[in-house]
């Protein structure tokens, strides 16, 4: 069969990483679709700066140039942002061409729209990079695990609040000290509110909880916390208690309907997530069949997120040489009902300053209790000036109740400071 043509959106990390692939295994490629994949054109916004990568592509800046050429059939999109990516996505779907992309932000917002294009022009439109960089997730809930009834996904799915948090506990690092050092090795931008807010893992969640739960999940569906307010102290504690903190993305499924969250979160020391470090990511996932499984790996850079995207232009040119298309379409086809943060339940963990003198146990025993939540345990730990610092774990009580005994203890004369409120992900408290 001749050549499958193909044009990239951008040619920054991912599209240069697209480039070197499709050049360095273009014998493997050619002999796993049945044609020579070819890069016949790269649409860029500056085509005067230095690309290094091996390609004879044109470089085009016009975006009609990749819309009005018949002999490109596929369109990676590779450039990044909302806009003009969204736009162009959707020219060319309507233009019957097949779209791959790695954008989580215009999947996550505009997914519906663009598989409807997809649809309705017999194309394909698939998004495998937009979550977990080189670990194949989209493709299996998709397909692999098509025939479970998903219960649950929770992971780690930020590389660089990951980062963080594996310095302040390795290396006993505080915040600020390990955010710049994020941003020198390029981990973290210099605005990283996208990270350390948790808005980038809420985007990542909101697409996995549509396919996992066949339901259209949108940002504003995710309560979202980020790790702005972990100190070395809660590290510290979380490791005398046998816990590791961790930025988790989770999304659950029960008789009251779908709950999806980004926050940080105790993890017991023995779970798979908890000893994912560093940069990696890791998304574990319980389905009523297969039990539970874990996809690991580099959730981010030029080769592993251009892994999949490669990947998915392999799978659409086996579509194009076989004469088919939209195989598997939009999955998000039920309205189920999205309950708020408010009724989740987990035991939480509690570090308080207060004032060191008798009777200050009993009050604060009492605020909780009158609340409705049960305290496991209560540590007394270090001195700060004429206050003492109390950490408390409770058993499973909602958000609800926690948020009302935490508002009485603000309210209380002996508690100088509240320091920290994160949830112990376990389902029991031994």
């Amino acid at each position: 069969m001749s050549a499958i043509n193909i044009a990239l959106l951008g040619m920054g990390t991912v599209g240069t990483g697209v480039v070197k692939i499709l050049a360095n295994n273009a014998h493997n490629i050619e002999q796993k679709v049945g044609a020579p994949v070819v890069i016949k054109k790269i649409l860029v916004r500056n085509p005067g700066k230095v690309r290094n990568a091996p390609t004879d592509a044109k470089i085009v800046t016009d975006i009609d140039e990749i819309l009005n050429d018949p002999d490109i059939k596929i369109v990676a999109e590779v450039m990044g942002g909302e806009m003009p990516s969204k736009d162009y996505m959707l020219a060319a779907l309507k233009a019957g061409k097949h779209v791959v992309t790695a954008n989580k932000d215009v999947v996550a917002k505009y997914g519906r729209e663009l598989f409807e294009a997809a649809e309705a022009n017999h194309t394909d439109f698939l998004f495998e990079a937009s979550v977990g960089g080189g670990i194949p997730i989209i493709r299996p809930l998709k397909q692999c695990l098509a025939a479970n009834q998903i219960t649950e996904i929770m992971g780690i799915v930020n590389g660089t609040t990951n980062y963080m948090l594996t310095k302040m506990t390795n290396e006993k690092m505080d915040y600020a000290d390990v955010l710049a050092e994020a941003q020198a090795k390029g981990y973290a931008e210099s605005d990283p509110t996208a990270d350390v807010g948790g808005f980038d893992a809420a985007r990542k969640i909101a697409i996995l909880a549509s396919i996992a739960f066949g339901a259209r999940i949108t940002l504003d569906d995710v309560n979202v916390e980020g790790i702005t307010n972990i100190a070395i102290e809660d590290i510290e504690y979380a490791r005398e208690l046998g816990f590791n903190i961790k930025l988790l993305a989770i999304a659950k499924q029960d008789d009251c309907g779908i709950n999806v969250r980004v926050h940080p979160a105790f993890l017991p020391t023995s779970h798979p997530l908890a000893s994912v470090n560093d940069v990696f990511n890791a998304i574990f996932v319980k389905g009523d069949a297969v039990g539970e499984t874990m996809f690991y790996g580099r959730g981010a850079g030029e080769l592993p997120t251009a892994s999949a995207v490669t990947a998915d232009i392999i799978d659409v040119a086996r579509d194009i040489r076989h004469n088919v298309s939209s195989r598997i379409l939009c999955t998000c086809f039920d309205h189920k009902h999205i309950y708020p943060v408010s009724k989740t339940e987990s035991p939480y963990y509690i570090r308080l300053l207060v004032e060191d003198k008798p009777g200050v146990l009993a009050a604060i025993a009492g605020a909780f209790g009158a609340q409705q939540v049960s305290l496991h345990s209560v540590i007394q730990k270090r001195k700060v000036e004429r206050s003492t610092e109390l950490v408390l774990i409770t058993y499973r009580v909602s958000d609800e109740n926690i948020r009302l005994a935490m508002n009485t203890l603000l309210g209380m004369s002996v508690v100088s400071k509240v320091g920290n409120v994160i949830r112990v992900e376990a389902e029991q408290i031994s």
